[in-house]
């Protein structure tokens, strides 16, 4: 499989059916004091109301493409649009207030409430007490916390399960039409980890959001995304749904990339049918 040529073909191009989101044209970013680039020019299209889950590795480009995206950093080249409009035109603060961000790292406050905290950006926006309120108590029983019950807590009195859906209903309250998650469940155990994949799809399907989710975990990215991205060493390698993905493998990368998995996959449905 020839990897070199494979890489310029599959920059996967948006569905037709739908309007882009977002749009990246030959975006790269090269970091001062650095000999290569952390991202090489990159060029795909998101749809709108389309999960995009960037897979790989530590290292990979995946977080600093979600950070270029969010104008945390500058491309060295090339041009990202939001809404058809070039990224660089919009007010920084203003574009990270209409772009929902949600991190491994939660950073909630820890001196507000679990309602402050969801409010945060609406209190920025102008919004008087009464509406952050309204806006708090909408977006956590979206993510299951009843208000009742979790609003007036303090983020130290919340399971780190909780606390992460503190941190989605967060990002949800901007009422931005773009999610960006950054291995947001990557610190959870497997059982509330399996919990909060289930719920942001149920959630995906309620409020019709484009999602870009980060994860090095090939599960994850197979339970959500409607596309997957996958990048090594700073290249996107191929972009596609997971059949593309698993069947028509862009790279040798790609190729062993799911190999190992879908083997397990295989060795415990022979197992349990013998069992």
């Amino acid at each position: 499989m020839n990897t070199g040529a494979a890489l310029h073909s599959s920059t996967g191009q948006s569905r037709t059916d739908r309007m882009p989101m977002l749009q990246l044209r030959d975006v790269s970013k090269l970091f001062a004091g650095s000999n290569d680039y952390a991202l090489h020019p990159t060029s795909f299209n998101i749809a709108t109301n389309e999960v995009l889950v960037l897979l790989g590795s530590s290292g990979s480009g995946k977080s600093t493409l979600l950070k270029l995206i969010n104008r945390l950093l500058i491309p060295t080249a090339g041009e990202i649009f939001f809404k058809r409009q070039p990224i660089s035109s919009y007010d920084p603060v203003l574009l990270k207030r209409s772009i929902g961000y949600v991190f491994q790292s939660i950073g909630l406050f820890p001196h507000l409430t679990v309602a402050e905290n969801v409010s945060t950006v609406p209190h920025l926006q102008g919004k008087n007490k009464q509406q952050c309120q309204s806006i708090a108590t909408k977006y956590l029983a979206l993510v299951n916390l009843d208000p009742k019950i979790y609003a007036q807590r303090l983020p130290h009195e919340l399971s780190g399960g909780q606390q992460q859906r503190v941190g989605v209903a967060r990002a949800l309250a901007t009422e931005a039409d773009l999610l960006l998650m950054d291995e947001p469940f990557g610190a959870l155990d497997s059982i509330t980890r399996d919990q909060l994949q289930q719920e942001l799809l149920s959630l995906k399907q309620q409020l019709g959001k484009t999602i870009i989710f980060v994860t090095h975990d090939i599960f994850e990215a197979l339970t959500l995304a409607d596309r997957i991205a996958v990048l090594h060493q700073g290249r996107l390698h191929q972009l596609g749904t997971k059949y593309e993905l698993v069947n028509q493998p862009a790279t040798d990368f790609v190729r062993d990339l799911f190999k190992k998995p879908l083997q397990q996959l295989a060795n415990i449905a022979a197992d349990s049918s013998h069992g």
